[in-house]
């Protein structure tokens, strides 16, 4: 095995965490967006890097095509300013939550990570041959209920939050 496809994986990853590890740090909400979408391409080449090009296809129609595009008009419809946050109440444990759920998260990506062996063949060895068109034909017979029943399931969300987070907050006079 050589070491060219390791070093390859270790760029990918280390752009890819470095960009998501900015977005996190950033304070303009916009700015984190567009760099979750930059993660997400950094995320589709490591799909390219193991052989999946459908799946990093997909990643990139979906993820960076549409998913950051619904982000960034989600955001861009119901930014509130820094006053009005600030004005809300019962949210201050909810910063303790989100910490110790990525530390949680953190921490088994690490031990999943550091488990996995990355010896081995790169060499596809008895694996089904399985076309972009056999996934297709797959779901559009087998599957075509459960798509539609995701993607009516995510717009009823998405326009929820919209929602919820454009409602204007009760002043007290």
């Amino acid at each position: 095995m050589t070491t060219f496809p390791i070093i390859t994986l270790l760029i990918i990853a280390v752009i890819t965490l470095g960009i998501t590890a900015v977005a996190l740090f950033l304070k303009n909400i916009i700015h984190c967006s567009i760099l979750l979408a930059v993660s997400w391409v950094g995320i589709a080449a490591f799909y390219l890097w193991a052989g999946a090009e459908f799946v990093a296809f997909a990643q990139v129609l979906v993820y960076v095509g549409a998913v950051s595009m619904v982000v960034l008009f989600a955001v861009l419809l119901t930014q509130r300013k820094q006053l009005d946050l600030e004005k809300l109440t019962g949210t201050v444990g909810f910063r303790e939550l989100g910490k110790l759920a990525a530390a949680m998260v953190a921490t088994v990506l690490v031990i999943a990570i550091a488990t996995t062996p990355l010896t081995g063949s790169f060499d596809a060895i008895n694996e089904p041959v399985i076309t972009v068109r056999d996934i297709g034909i797959q779901l559009r017979d087998n599957h075509i209920g459960a798509l539609l029943i995701v993607g009516v399931l995510l717009t009823v969300a998405l326009l929820g939050a919209v929602v919820v987070a454009s409602a204007e907050p009760k002043t007290e006079e």
